[in-house]
């Protein structure tokens, strides 16, 4: 089983309620757990393979990216 932990410092608020549904989802052949310690939330995603660990991260760091420019902005 492969596994990969992402931590992130954008605004905490912002990526557990854009990310939470998205873990209730689930990925094929993955688990995705997702925690916030204070201002930061870390991502643990676990796979079966190489396939669905790539295909996982990419939707992850795609959500929190995607997160970041909006929260960029929306400072503006």
């Amino acid at each position: 089983m492969y596994e990969a932990v992402l931590i992130t410092d954008v605004n905490a608020d912002i990526v557990m309620s854009v990310l939470s549904p998205e873990v209730g989802r689930e990925l094929p052949r993955t688990e995705t757990d997702i925690i916030r310690k204070n201002d930061n939330v870390t991502i643990t995603v676990k796979a079966k393979d190489a396939s669905s660990m790539r295909a996982a991260l990419n939707s992850y760091l795609g959500w929190i990216r995607i997160t970041e420019d909006i929260e960029k902005m929306v400072i503006i």
